[in-house]
């Protein structure tokens, strides 16, 4: 049992998880900043978070199996290589969901029903990207809308019947993530430009070309960091250390750039994780002590 759950963890990558949890966490913190910190909500949005993620991860290995198969880089996989069965598989994408669903009921004792509103939707939208590969190239963005829920979700599990009057600060740390998460994807899937072209499907890089599909993954993160700079005219907390912070987000982009280049793809891996794990965990620390300063120093 050890071993199948070491497997099926290595299967999502479960490390990946600090892509999106450190947004949600960020969302949450400025939300909990107004209406005050309630322990089951954190406990709803980790729960509800990682268990979305598990399904989504999971069930884009099931649906990719035939691909991995072929692809030499991805050959190793759990499913291709036979770790583990499809069986194995397709039962923890179905409890994953279950699970993701069920989270949603920690917060109905706080009298917010919207997450339960809204499971069904965004775990259809989640498990959906997993086709979009074989049908458009903006399926990188895609990807980034699903990773985009976290933030925005985070918000409807905490903030409840006030979301409709709120939705400059879930709606600008969501649009961050989309430009963000669709620009790395990106920059990610110039590692399978031939291949992709080779079998038909569909991504930017082998539509346009990396030289190109590498300067729209620059513009994407450009966007990211406008929209993030938008964020001080809702939040008015967000000071100088939030600018700080923003700083050295974008100077950690331009690296993330700098790395990876048409005919220079042997980083890849060292952008896409490290970069891009530094760009999150760094901006939910300096929310987190922007929020913690104002309340030191209020005026």
């Amino acid at each position: 049992m050890p071993n199948l759950t070491t497997k099926l963890l290595g299967l999502i990558r479960f490390s990946h998880t600090l892509f999106a949890l450190p947004f949600a966490l960020a969302s949450a913190m400025i939300a909990w900043d107004r209406q005050g910190f309630e322990p089951l909500t954190l406990l709803g949005i980790i729960v509800c978070l990682g268990c979305a993620r598990s399904a989504a991860m999971a069930f884009n290995r099931l649906i990719d199996r035939q691909w991995d198969a072929e692809n030499p880089r991805t050959a190793f996989r759990h499913l291709p290589s036979g770790q583990l069965s499809v069986r194995s598989v397709s039962w923890f994408v179905g409890l994953s969901s279950i699970g993701f669903v069920l989270g949603t009921l920690i917060f109905l004792p706080l009298g917010n029903w919207y997450p339960l509103y809204f499971c069904v939707p965004v775990l259809l939208w989640l498990l959906g990207y997993s086709f979009s590969k074989r049908f458009t190239s903006l399926a990188h963005y895609w990807l980034g809308l699903a990773l985009a829920c976290a933030p925005a979700g985070a918000w409807v599990a905490i903030r409840g019947d006030q979301i409709w009057t709120e939705l400059a600060v879930p709606s600008i740390l969501s649009f961050a993530v989309l430009f963000w998460v669709a620009g790395f994807d990106i920059i990610y899937a110039c590692q399978d430009e031939a291949f992709d072209r080779k079998v038909g499907l569909f991504s930017l890089p082998s539509r346009l070309g990396p030289g190109l599909a590498l300067r729209l993954a620059g513009l994407s993160h450009g966007i990211m960091v406008v929209f993030l700079a938008l964020l001080p005219l809702v939040e008015p907390k967000m000071g100088g250390i939030y600018w700080t912070g923003l700083a050295m987000v974008a100077l950690l982009l331009c690296f993330e750039h700098f790395l990876v280049r048409p005919g220079e793809l042997k980083r890849i891996e060292l952008a896409f994780f490290w970069m891009n794990i530094g760009v999150s965990l760094g901006l939910w620390l300096v929310i987190s002590i922007q929020l913690a300063w104002h309340q030191v120093n209020p005026g």
